[in-house]
């Protein structure tokens, strides 16, 4: 069985046959984990550079046209702990990558989570002296940010963030952005350096990043309209065939 899925998360696209984690992890002993659907490296076409992606699970905010139904369900991950994480991360930063991109999904459904992970996030980073960024996805919009300060504080460690639902008809070419209503909102200077010359960039076609294993195949990035018609279509005629996708209701 064979499944189609860009594991961007709401708003980044990201679709698949069943989500499952690639890392879990034993209780944290500060009783502080993420539910997360997957986390892969290296990430290339959500954020610049080489990246570390966690896809948080659960999000119901249910955007109409979502590619990321399978993130939706917020039982349908696994539990990543604190000092898990930290560890993927460091052995990230010391094989050079570049950021961390946090997606889902919808990370501040578990703000908690999201919190603990940006601050040991910021202190691998400083540790190892590295320039890393921080970026998250959110489909929050920044009015609802602004009335619920309590939770919007969870994003206090991000270096840069994409706010916004996913609006199916407002497609854009804007880069890392699904729709064109969604704002990338840099919060610090390291932010302000790294995200500067993409604010209002728009690439000739966005990177997606194609992978398979074990009966699913996964697009990682933001597809533009008529992007995952195309991915099928080529698959059909080397003989994949696809049974599910996530991108459907």
């Amino acid at each position: 069985m064979a499944g189609l899925s860009p594991d961007g998360g709401t708003p980044a696209a990201a679709a698949a046959v069943a989500a499952a984690a690639t890392e879990t992890a034993a209780p944290d002993v500060a009783a502080v984990a993420a539910i997360v659907g997957q986390v892969y490296r290296p990430v290339t076409s959500l954020g610049p550079g080489r990246r570390l992606g966690v896809w948080f699970q659960g999000c119901t905010l249910a955007c109409p046209g979502c590619m990321s139904r399978h993130t939706w369900e917020a039982t349908g991950g696994r539990e990543l702990t604190v000092e898990r994480f930290a560890a993927l991360w460091r052995a990230a930063l010391a094989d050079g990558l570049d950021g961390l991109t946090v997606s889902g999904g919808e990370p501040l459904e578990q703000p908690a989570a999201l919190a603990a992970l940006l601050a040991a996030a910021d202190a691998e980073r400083r540790r190892a002296g590295r320039p890393a960024d921080l970026l998250v996805y959110t489909g929050w919009e920044p009015e609802e940010l602004a009335a619920d300060p309590v939770t919007a504080a969870a994003l206090d460690g991000a270096d840069a963030v994409i706010t916004g639902r996913y609006r199916a008809g407002q497609p854009t070419r804007l880069a890392w952005r699904g729709s064109a209503n969604q704002r990338l909102t840099t919060r610090t200077a390291l932010g302000r350096e790294r995200y500067a010359p993409y604010l209002d960039h728009r690439p000739e076609r966005p990177e997606l990043q194609v992978r398979v294993s074990e009966g699913e195949v996964r697009v990682i990035g933001v597809p533009r309209p008529g992007d995952l018609g195309r991915i099928e279509r080529d698959l059909v005629r080397r003989g994949v065939t696809l049974r599910e996708t996530s991108w459907r209701p």
